[in-house]
C-alpha cells in the first residue's frame, strides 16, 4: 500500500539521518551553538519595544478606521477630541485625573481644593532645551477665542467657589445632571465629568444633590512634529508625578491619574514584572526534566540528557528571537507566551527521543541505537511539527486581523522550525555522546568507569548504591533493561491495571459526561475581550483608573460623533423628523436641536433654505451661548448662495457598568441605519477603532482549528497505516479544544489575543500528545484492546507524563506575576495541559476499549499462522521419522 511505502520510506530516511548525526556529532553540536551566539548578540543590540498599542491590539482592517479618516477630513479630530469623549482611547496626548471624595462625602463641597490642584496643573512647567513650557503653550485651542480647551466642570466648580466666598449655599448654584446650564448661558453635557451622582428627589431639572467623583481632562495639541511629541511626553510624565504629590498633600481626596502613554507603559510593564518569574520557571522545568530522566541505574540513567534537552529548546528560542529582531521586529508583551509554547512542543520531542533510545536493543552499537531512535520517533515528531507550523502559519496570514496575533504566529513559526532543527542536531549529538558513555560503561553523572561487581562488594553500601548499575547480575542481552524507570514501573505495575479495570470504566464515563457538560455550557457564554485592561499589569495605575472610571462614570456611553457628510435640507419638516427618529433614545449635544428650539422660542419662521441659513449665520451663531456650534457646521458659498455641505452632532446613550459592550451594540445598531436612511451619515468614536469587528477574533480559533483538523486528516492519511487513527485523533483534539474553550470561559477568560493564541496552541499540543498514543494503539497486534492500550501507555506514557508535568510545573511562577495578561496565559495553558493529560491517561484508555478498531482479526491471523506452522511440522515429521527417533 502507498501509505506503508511512504511510512517505511520516512523511517528509512530518518534512520540514515540518525546515522549521519551519530557519525558527525561534533559538527551538529557546533553549528547550532554558533548560530545561537551570532543571533544572541543581535538580540541584545537590536531589542526595541513596540509603543503603538493601537496597531497591535486593534483590528487592522475595520470600517471604524475608514470612518475615522472620513470624519477627520471633515472636522479635525485633534480639535474635537474634547467633545468625542472616550474612556481609555482618547487620541493624541492628554492628562486625565479622577478626584474621589471619601465615602459619604460630596466632592462639590471641595471645589476650592480641586481648583487649587487645577491651578497647579496649569502652572506646572516642563523644561526642554532651556525653555520652560506650561499647559498654555501645549494645549488645544478653541477656534472662537484661542483659549485653552478646558472641561466645563471647571466653570461649575468656579461658580461653586464664588458662591462659597459670598456666603451663599451651594444649593443656590444650580447644577443639573447630565446637562447643566453654565454661567455664559451654554448648555453643557457633564455626564463624563461628574460621577457617583445623587439627584434631588422629585427634581424636574435633575438637580444634583451630591457627587462622589470629578473627572478632568487636559488635552494637548498634536502638531505631528517629533519635538512637540517629546515635550508632550515630558508634560504627561510631570503631570503624573504632580498628581502623586498632590495625593500626599490632600489625604481627604483620592487621585487617579492617566496619560496617553499610561496604557502602553502598563502593557510593557508585564514583561518587566515577568522576567524573574520566567527564570524561575526555567529552573523548575530544568529540575523536573532532570529528575524525570533519572533512574537508580547509574549506567542507564540520563539526567543530563533531560537537562540538555531543556537547554536545547532555550538556545533555539534565543536564536529565534535574534532572527526576529534582525528582521526589524519590535517586542511586545504578548510574546511572553512563546517560551512556554516552544518549550511544550520541544521537550515533547526530547522525551520521545529518550523513550525511543530506551526501546532500542542494548547489544547494538550506540550509533545504530541513535539511528533506530530517530527512525522510531522522528516520523511522528515531524508530522506534529509540520502541523504546528501550518496552524501558526495560518495565524500569520493576511486573514488575521489583529497584528499582535500575526506577529506572535510569525515568531512561533520560526521557533518551531528552529526547535526541530536543534532537536535532531544539537540534542541528537548530546544523545550520541551519552550513548557512547553508556556503551563504554561510564557513570551517567560522574562520567567515570563503573567498577566491577567484585570491586563493589568490597566497598561501603553508599558507594555501592551510587556506582551500581542495577544489572550486574542479569544478562547483558536483557530485552528491556529500562523497565526500572520509576514512571514506566508505575504505569506498568499499577496504573495500567487500574485504569483498565472494569469497575473503574463507569466512573470514567460519568467523568467525561461532566467534562463535556461544563465545556458545552462554557461555549455558550463566550465573551469577546475588547477591553484593553485584560492585557495590562493588574496593579498598574491604568487598571486602577479604569476600574474607578467604570464604577463612577459608566452611566453614559462614550460620546458618538454623528457626521452628516452630504448636503441636507435641514429646513424640511421630513428631514427634521428623520433626525429626531435617529437620535431618539440618545442624549444629544446638537446645534440642530438648539437651533430648532431657538426658532420656536423666538417664533421665527425659517421653512426655506435662504431664511434657514441666513438666520443661522447672522443671528443664532452670533450669540455667545451658541458660538461654539460654528465648529460643527461646514458652509460653502456658490455665488451669493450659502450651503451647508456637512455638519455633526453628538449622541450619548444611557449605559450600565458594561459600557464597552453596550457601545459595540450601539455601533452595530447605528451603522446599518446609515445604509437605509435618506440621510447619509457616519458614526465615530475613538473607542470604535479598538472594538469594531473585534468579535471576528472569536471565530478565528474555530477557523484555525477546523483547518488544522482537516490538515491532520490529509497529512496523516498517508503517514499512518490505519485510517481509524485519524478518526480517533480528530475526535480527541476536538474534545480537548472545546473543553479548553468552554472551561476557560467559565473561568472568566475573555476572547482576547492571548486566549486566541492559546487555543491555537491547544490544538497542536493535543495532537502532539494524543497522536503517538493513538497510532500505537491502532497498529498494535495484541489479542485484546485492553492489552493494546496497556502497551501504548507503556510505550508513550512516560514521555507524555514527563512533558506535561514539566510544562505544568513551569507555569506555576506565572501565578505570581501581577498582570492580567499572564493570568490569562496561565489559565489557558493550565487547562490545555490538564485536558490533554486527562484524555491521554483517563478518557482514551477507557473509551478505546469500547470502540473500534477491533483486534479480533489479529487473533484470527495469529491462530491461522500457528495452525499453518503446526501443519508444516507434521509434514516434516511424516517425511523424516528417523529425525524424530534421533531426537
Amino acid at each position: 500500500m502507498l501509505r506503508q511505502v511512504i511510512h517505511r520510506g520516512l523511517q528509512s530516511f530518518f534512520y540514515k539521518l540518525g546515522l549521519f548525526v551519530s557519525r558527525h556529532p561534533v559538527f551538529f553540536l557546533t553549528v547550532p551553538a554558533v548560530l545561537t551566539i551570532i543571533f544572541g548578540f543581535s538580540l541584545l543590540n537590536r531589542f526595541q519595544p513596540d509603543t503603538d498599542l493601537e496597531s497591535l491590539v486593534a483590528p487592522s482592517h475595520s470600517l471604524a478606521k475608514i470612518e475615522r479618516s472620513l470624519a477627520s477630513s471633515l472636522f479635525s479630530l485633534d480639535q474635537s477630541k474634547s467633545q468625542l469623549y472616550s474612556d481609555l482611547h482618547t487620541p493624541g496626548r492628554y492628562g486625565r485625573v479622577i478626584l474621589l471624595s471619601k465615602p459619604g462625602g460630596n466632592i462639590l463641597h471641595q471645589a476650592d481644593v480641586i481648583l487649587q490642584i487645577h491651578r497647579a496643573v496649569l502652572e506646572m512647567k516642563v523644561n526642554y532645551k532651556g525653555y520652560n513650557y506650561t499647559f498654555s503653550h501645549l494645549c488645544v485651542l478653541r477656534n472662537q477665542d484661542k483659549k485653552c480647551v478646558l472641561d466645563d466642570i471647571i466653570s461649575v466648580l468656579e461658580d461653586l467657589r464664588q458662591a462659597a466666598l459670598s456666603n451663599k449655599t451651594t444649593a443656590r448654584v444650580q447644577v443639573s445632571y447630565p446637562n447643566t446650564k453654565l454661567k455664559d448661558g451654554r448648555s453643557s453635557f457633564i455626564g463624563h465629568q461628574l460621577g457617583g451622582v445623587t439627584e434631588v428627589p422629585n427634581s424636574k431639572d435633575q438637580r444634583v444633590k451630591s457627587a462622589r467623583a470629578i473627572q478632568i481632562t487636559y488635552y494637548l495639541q498634536t502638531y505631528g512634529s517629533v519635538t512637540q511629541d517629546l515635550i508632550g511626553e515630558k508634560w504627561e510624565s510631570e503631570f503624573c508625578k504632580l498628581m502623586h504629590k498632590m495625593q500626599l498633600d490632600h489625604q481627604d481626596l483620592q487621585l487617579y491619574s492617566l496619560a496617553s502613554f499610561s496604557l502602553w507603559k502598563d502593557f510593557h510593564q508585564t514583561s518587566l514584572l515577568a522576567r524573574g518569574k520566567i527564570l524561575v520557571s526555567l529552573m523548575l522545568i530544568l529540575l523536573t526534566a532532570t529528575l524525570s530522566s533519572s533512574m537508580k541505574d547509574c549506567l542507564r540513567s540520563k539526567p543530563f540528557l533531560g537537562l540538555l534537552g531543556v537547554l536545547t529548546i532555550c538556545i533555539s528560542s534565543v536564536t529565534a528571537a535574534g532572527i526576529f529582531f534582525i528582521t526589524d521586529g519590535k517586542y511586545n508583551s504578548t510574546l511572553l507566551g512563546i517560551p512556554f509554547f516552544a518549550m511544550g512542543h520541544g521537550t515533547k520531542g526530547v522525551f520521545e527521543l529518550l523513550s525511543g533510545w530506551r526501546r532500542t536493543r542494548e547489544n547494538l552499537p550506540f550509533k545504530d541505537r541513535v539511528a533506530d531512535a530517530y527512525s522510531d520517533v522522528m516520523v511522528s515528531y515531524t508530522m506534529t511539527s509540520s502541523l504546528y507550523f501550518i496552524a501558526f502559519g495560518m495565524g500569520a496570514s493576511p486573514f488575521t486581523n489583529i497584528e499582535a496575533v500575526k506577529v506572535f504566529c510569525q515568531n512561533m513559526c520560526v521557533s518551531i522550525l528552529l526547535n526541530y532543527f536543534y532537536i535532531f542536531s544539537f540534542f541528537g549529538s548530546c544523545l550520541v555522546f551519552a550513548g557512547q558513555l553508556e556503551q563504554n560503561r561510564y557513570h551517567s553523572i560522574f562520567c567515570c568507569k563503573i567498577p566491577s561487581a567484585e570491586y563493589l562488594d568490597r566497598k561501603p553500601v553508599w558507594f555501592q548504591t551510587m556506582m551500581n548499575d542495577g544489572h550486574q547480575h542479569t544478562s547483558h542481552h536483557e530485552t528491556n533493561p529500562y523497565q526500572h524507570h520509576f514512571i514506566q514501573h508505575f504505569l506498568r505495575e499499577h496504573y495500567n491495571e487500574w485504569i483498565t479495570n472494569i469497575y473503574v470504566k463507569p466512573f470514567v464515563v460519568i467523568l467525561y459526561l461532566i467534562y463535556a457538560s461544563f465545556s458545552f455550557m462554557g461555549c455558550l457564554q463566550i465573551n469577546d475581550g475588547a477591553n484593553i485592561i485584560n492585557l495590562l499589569a493588574s496593579e498598574s495605575p491604568s487598571v486602577s483608573y479604569a476600574l474607578i472610571q467604570q464604577k463612577y462614570f459608566s452611566n453614559y456611553s462614550p460620546v458618538i460623533g454623528f457626521y452628516i457628510y452630504e448636503p441636507l435640507e435641514y429646513w424640511n419638516g421630513t428631514v427634521q423628523e428623520d433626525l429626531k427618529t435617529l437620535s431618539q433614545g440618545f442624549n444629544t449635544v446638537s446645534w440642530i436641536e438648539q437651533y430648532y428650539q431657538y426658532l420656536r422660542v423666538g417664533n421665527i419662521n425659517a421653512t426655506n433654505k435662504s431664511d434657514f441659513i441666513s438666520i443661522l449665520q447672522s443671528s443664532f451663531l452670533k450669540k455667545p451661548e451658541f458660538q461654539h456650534f460654528k465648529n460643527d457646521i461646514i458652509f460653502s458659498k456658490a455665488g451669493d448662495e450659502n450651503n451647508i455641505i456637512a455638519s455633526r452632532l453628538y449622541l450619548v446613550a444611557r449605559t450600565s457598568e458594561n459600557t464597552q459592550r453596550e457601545a459595540v451594540e450601539l455601533l452595530e445598531k447605528l451603522r446599518p441605519l446609515s445604509l437605509i436612511q435618506s440621510i447619509k451619515f457616519i458614526v465615530f468614536n475613538p473607542t470604535f477603532v479598538f472594538m469594531d469587528h473585534y468579535g471576528l477574533s472569536v471565530t478565528m480559533p474555530v477557523l484555525i482549528s477546523g483547518f488544522g483538523i482537516l490538515l491532520v486528516l490529509i497529512l496523516t492519511f498517508f503517514l499512518v497505516i490505519h485510517p481509524l487513527g485519524n478518526f480517533w485523533l480528530i475526535l480527541s483534539v476536538t474534545s480537548i479544544e472545546l473543553g479548553v474553550l468552554g472551561l476557560m470561559t467559565l473561568w472568566n477568560v475573555d476572547m482576547d489575543c492571548i486566549s486566541i493564541l492559546c487555543l491555537i496552541y491547544t490544538l497542536n499540543f493535543a495532537i502532539d500528545h494524543c497522536a503517538p498514543l493513538l497510532y500505537t494503539f491502532v497498529l498494535a497486534t495484541e489479542h485484546t484492546r485492553t492489552q493494546c492500550i496497556k502497551n501504548s501507555l507503556q510505550e508513550h506514557g512516560t514521555a507524555i507524563l514527563q512533558n506535561v508535568s514539566s510544562f505544568l510545573i513551569g507555569l506555576v511562577p506565572l501565578l505570581f506575576v501581577p498582570s492580567n495578561l499572564t493570568f490569562t496565559l496561565f489559565k489557558c495553558l493550565l487547562l490545555a495541559g490538564s485536558c490533554t493529560l486527562l484524555h491521554c491517561f483517563v478518557i482514551l484508555p477507557v473509551f478505546l476499549t469500547f470502540f473500534p478498531p477491533s483486534k479480533k482479526h489479529h487473533k484470527k491471523k495469529k491462530r491461522a499462522k500457528r495452525k499453518e506452522r503446526e501443519e508444516i511440522e507434521c509434514i516434516e515429521i511424516q517425511e523424516n521419522p528417523d529425525h524424530v527417533t534421533a531426537v
